[in-house]
């Protein structure tokens, strides 16, 4: 059965959130709220918090600052994942992956189409990895972040979960770095 083994010591996780939004402030970034308290909740270290225009090349940047931190392990944004013209954030994240993590999409979805029925499909959640660097993006709605969080990524960021989970594959993320 998978769940919680609680023989394994919990690794808190150094965790950035990008709110994508031309509209959003920090006093009315509820999505980013709903990200935030539930990471420190969980146990993990919010490293940064910013909001970011919906453009490509400022989420690219975003990303790729926090991607060279090292003291970043995971980015999750919030926002710009729909159809409008101005909903880029997949196109930036795809920019940057070295490998997408293409179940993270499905399962989203599957947990989504529980709550919302068919609108999920208006959604283009996307997950990947960028030099050792988690990156997620959720759709911009706080129950989107509650799905997101509560469904999957509250599991997957902790290493206690089994039968397996993205923070003991961390230090593996890597290993074709230095290969000829």
């Amino acid at each position: 059965m998978p769940g919680i083994d609680e023989t394994r010591d919990f690794i808190p996780l150094n965790i950035a959130v990008m709110t994508v939004s031309d509209t959003r402030k920090p006093e009315t970034d509820k999505s980013g709220d709903v990200l935030a308290d539930r990471i420190a909740a969980a146990g993990h270290h919010l490293a940064e918090r910013t909001i970011v225009s919906d453009d490509v090349q400022r989420i690219r940047s975003q990303l790729l600052r926090w991607i060279a931190a090292k003291e970043i392990d995971v980015v999750i944004s919030t926002g710009g994942t729909g159809l409008t013209g101005r909903d880029v954030t997949p196109e930036a994240f795809f920019s940057v992956y070295d490998k997408e993590i293409e179940g993270f999409a499905a399962i989203f979805h599957r947990v989504s189409f529980e709550k919302i029925g068919t609108s999920t499909i208006q959604s283009r959640a996307t997950a990947g990895v960028s030099h050792g660097t988690y990156l997620f993006a959720l759709p911009g709605s706080p129950g989107a972040c509650k799905d997101g969080w509560d469904e999957i990524l509250k599991y997957q960021l902790d290493y206690r979960y089994r039968p397996c989970n993205f923070v003991e594959i961390m230090p593996r993320l890597q290993e074709h770095v230095g290969r000829a």
